[in-house]
């Protein structure tokens, strides 16, 4: 299902983490990319990372994961006792989400593509 990154929210935010979910464990996965797969040989990937977050996620009002930006530091409390996850958790998947959405309104933005590729060239220019 396509995401318009107008309206993404935390449903949509949920689904994508259901479907990595359902793509296999995660550690194969992330040895799937080239390059990657010697890197997290040895790296220790809790498999049950994406719980918190699907449990911070679920007790979210069906309000709340539609406009996240009602979110404040009372309901984030509210999301922490009610997921078993400390309030650092939350914290930190509320900025994991508004790290993405802009990266997705970025992509969706002609000129903010421009500005990624140019960004990538240049890093692949102090590389070599």
């Amino acid at each position: 299902m396509p995401v318009s990154p107008d309206k993404f929210d935390f449903n949509d935010f949920l689904g994508q983490l259901q479907q990595i979910n359902k793509m296999g464990n995660v550690k194969d996965l992330m040895g799937m990319i080239p390059g990657v797969g010697k890197q997290i040989k040895d790296a220790d990937i809790d498999e049950n990372a994406f719980k918190g977050i699907e449990a911070i996620i679920l007790s979210m009002t069906p309000h709340e994961r539609e406009n996240p930006t009602v979110l404040n530091g009372t309901r984030n409390q509210r999301l922490a006792k009610g997921s078993g996850q400390s309030i650092q958790e939350v914290n930190k998947l509320i900025k994991q989400f508004k790290d993405t959405s802009k990266m997705m309104q970025m992509m969706n933005n002609k000129k903010g593509m421009m500005g990624m590729m140019k960004q990538m060239k240049q890093l692949q220019k102090g590389k070599m």
